[in-house]
């Protein structure tokens, strides 16, 4: 299984993420800034605290996650099909 290895806030609402397999890259997050739970991030210094979770989510705190592999699916542009087979080869490497 694919797993995310590191993650590092950016500016603006972006975070720089990388996994197991190499892939690394840019995500932007600003379409979810201000809204619900995400109004948290207003505040830059608890946007910074991006952290991987013991069981690999992006999260910040204890109040928000977002899931480490919807994340890879916009990084690659793989769909969910294509993830089981990134992962079945993966597991058999």
């Amino acid at each position: 299984m694919i797993r995310a290895t590191q993650v590092e806030p950016r500016d603006g609402y972006h975070i720089w993420l990388s996994y197991s397999d190499g892939t690394a890259g840019e995500i932007n997050l600003s379409h979810l800034a201000g809204h619900g739970v995400f109004k948290a991030w207003n505040d830059r210094k608890y946007f910074e605290m991006v952290h991987i979770t013991s069981y690999g989510a992006i999260a910040w705190e204890n109040d928000i996650e977002l899931c480490p592999d919807a994340l890879y699916m916009q990084l690659t542009g793989k769909s969910i099909a294509e993830m089981a087979d990134t992962d079945a080869s993966f597991a058999n490497a």
